[in-house]
């Protein structure tokens, strides 16, 4: 892999994180290329491309590092938590990483950045990638059949829906922020606790 001369490996995606954040802001998302961005950063584009399948991968440097925590997450809870409230405790715990000082760049400059229907795609099909993790963990827990099913699908879109809430009041919330966690928690509460008193009522699985 090729990286600038006297630059240590492991910043190269953050040295392209950065090239990009400060042409988007010139030059607009729609008018920044990716050989813009490696110019920049005085890598080549080969490098860019070990480290992001597209220019809006870009964004969610912070955001991929909390996803590819998520499972590892869900594996350490507790099989005889609550499902709903174990898959919240998950969440929550993969997100310690982000707090006032990381907040992902996109979430505070979306209105600067021109043309978001790229960004706006990326983010969605990570988050559905989520949602299918989610409900995965949560039929691993409740059954497969078909009504356990609809609520675990429902309920993992939903978990998400509350997730976007919590990232914007978040990120919203400028220097009186803190940590995403007890955004996250609050928003997260009242869904899990519904849900679960769903799942409770089901009739016992069947062996």
């Amino acid at each position: 892999m090729t990286t600038t001369r006297g630059r240590p490996h492991a910043s190269s995606r953050e040295m392209l994180q950065e090239a990009a954040f400060d042409l988007f802001l010139e030059n607009g998302y729609a008018g920044t290329t990716v050989t813009q961005i490696t110019q920049r950063a005085g890598v080549s584009r080969a490098t860019f491309f070990n480290y992001f399948s597209a220019k809006s991968d870009v964004f969610w440097i912070d955001l991929d590092d909390v996803l590819a925590r998520l499972p590892h997450a869900l594996a350490a809870t507790d099989a005889r938590d609550p499902v709903m409230h174990a898959m919240c405790s998950a969440i929550v715990t993969a997100s310690t990483s982000l707090g006032p000082a990381n907040v992902p760049w996109a979430l505070t400059h979306l209105s600067m950045i021109g043309d978001i229907g790229e960004l706006q795609s990326s983010a969605m099909a990570r988050l559905a990638c989520q949602a299918r993790t989610l409900s995965e963990f949560i039929t691993r827990r409740i059954g497969r059949d078909s009504e356990p099913a609809l609520i675990a699908t429902a309920a993992s879109f939903a978990t998400i829906g509350a997730v976007i809430a919590a990232a914007q009041a978040w990120a919203g919330a400028s220097t009186k922020r803190g940590e995403l966690g007890p955004y996250l928690s609050a928003a997260l509460a009242p869904l899990c606790a519904g849900v679960q008193n769903a799942i409770d009522s089901m009739p016992p699985r069947k062996l």
